[in-house]
């Protein structure tokens, strides 16, 4: 029995630990691609070396510090009409958000409220602001970054409490940051992730507001199981099987895991859910685990939008000035988000992501030398900017204006080029008969 925001909530317990995912219709073709995409390779030798070692408290702090400043690194910085920063009470204290207001006509615009990764013991407002803006300027909507308590100071419960409550917030409040609070909608990555589907059952349990959709990105939903993906990928790709083991001690703290409010894909019923957009990868230890939620979802009869990137990682999506699949997949939430908020109806379908381009071009220009060059280029120009924004703030803006004009033409080359190399195809393998609203 769990107390959240005052309303007592019976757990249902399920005592069978599934090691295989639930299959079901629309699953992909093909669950890996033969090798990584091309992009995701290069940015892998640069960043694989510094990231996924085991973490315990002595050093939480630091890989708190290294995760934000990845993030905050390889992030694109699209501008918004206004960022600011607001304060609310929450169930044990204030909790922290982040608005971002997309450029665009005055009145009141669609909300998405956003719950970042960072297995339950990292992440804060900073290391999902590529995220935010992304979303935001695609959608049209105002997105709110949520900072929740993390684990170890906190237990697993802390979190999605204070996600409940800044949904609740907004519902309540929403209008008063430019918030259409009849138009709004949830979602996350990774342990982010899992905090949304729990958020969306339980706020549908309580009759709490009603949400348009909801956006889980490659989600941990059971946290109880051994997937295969894990014995896949557990090593190589960003997110590893010592990083995940090495959490049990930090997070669980006695808590049983097969609660549905600490792992979603444990409810009992999960129908009249709102419609899903689930982002999956290839390369990703907790591939399984998303698939598997997928089709848990769709046996309900909740429509889901599965978005599965063969040939990417976990947590392609916060690498979006040098990873084209993730501006791809920004692009895609924001495409549904705007569908779902101007009352189209969802869609229950398949589409399969992948780079399928050629190694050369005619005349045996390498693809691969022309990409690594160019996100060479462009981390360079965002290792400097995030120094200068960490060091002088000030400056920094002002050394961004001195070299605009010199920068603009640059980013003008380097973009043609990068569309030349047209890396990604994408495919649809499954689509279910149109829903009604």
């Amino acid at each position: 029995m769990n107390d959240v925001q005052g309303v007592r909530v019976q757990a249902t317990h399920v005592q069978a630990t599934p090691t295989l995912p639930k299959e079901g219709p629309g699953m992909p073709i093909s669950l890996r691609s033969d090798r990584l995409d091309r992009e995701a390779k290069l940015f892998l030798r640069i960043l694989s070396p510094f990231v996924g070692k085991a973490v315990d408290r002595d050093e939480l702090e630091s890989s708190r510090y290294n995760w934000r400043l990845a993030a905050m690194t390889f992030g694109r910085r699209v501008p918004m009409a206004s960022i600011v920063e607001r304060r609310i009470e929450g169930p044990n204290g204030p909790i922290d958000l982040r608005i971002y207001t997309p450029e665009g006509a005055r009145g009141l615009k669609p909300g998405f409220l956003w719950c970042h990764g960072g297995g339950f013991v990292v992440g804060d407002l900073d290391t999902s602001e590529g995220i935010c803006r992304g979303i935001a300027r695609a959608a049209n909507a105002i997105v709110v970054a949520v900072r929740y308590r993390l684990a170890p100071e906190h237990d697993l419960y802390a979190g999605r409490e204070d996600f409940l409550a800044a949904l609740n917030w907004v519902a309540d409040h929403g209008a008063s940051v430019g918030i259409d609070p009849a138009r709004l909608a949830i979602g996350g990555d990774s342990a982010g992730g899992n905090i949304s589907a729990a958020v969306a059952q339980e706020t549908l349990r309580r009759g709490g507001p009603k949400l348009s959709s909801q956006i889980l990105v490659y989600p941990a939903t059971n946290l109880t199981a051994e997937f295969p993906s894990k014995a896949e990928n557990g090593r190589g790709y960003l997110l590893t099987a010592e990083f995940m083991d090495s959490l049990e001690s930090l997070i669980v703290q006695g808590r049983d895991l097969t609660d549905p409010w600490l792992s979603p894909a444990f409810s009992p019923d999960l129908r009249d859910l709102p419609p899903a957009v689930i982002i999956t990868a290839g390369f990703d230890p907790i591939r399984d685990d998303g698939l598997s939620y997928a089709a848990q979802l769709r046996d309900a009869g909740v429509p889901v939008e599965l978005l599965h990137y063969s040939g990417q990682f976990h947590g392609f999506l916060n690498f979006d000035s040098v990873i084209g699949a993730a501006r791809d997949a920004l692009g895609r939430i924001g495409d549904s988000l705007a569908r779902i908020y101007r009352g189209d109806a969802p869609v229950d379908c398949t589409v399969e992501i992948s780079d399928q381009a050629p190694s050369t071009f005619p005349g045996n220009v390498s693809r691969d030398l022309l990409s690594a060059t160019f996100m060479t280029n462009r981390s360079i120009r965002q290792i400097n900017s995030t120094t200068a924004r960490l060091l002088a703030p000030e400056a920094a803006r002002a050394l961004g204006l001195l070299l605009a004009p010199w920068w603009v033409p640059m980013a003008v080359v380097r973009r043609a080029v990068t569309s030349s190399l047209d890396l990604l195809a994408a495919r649809q393998t499954y689509r279910k008969a149109a829903l009604t609203p």
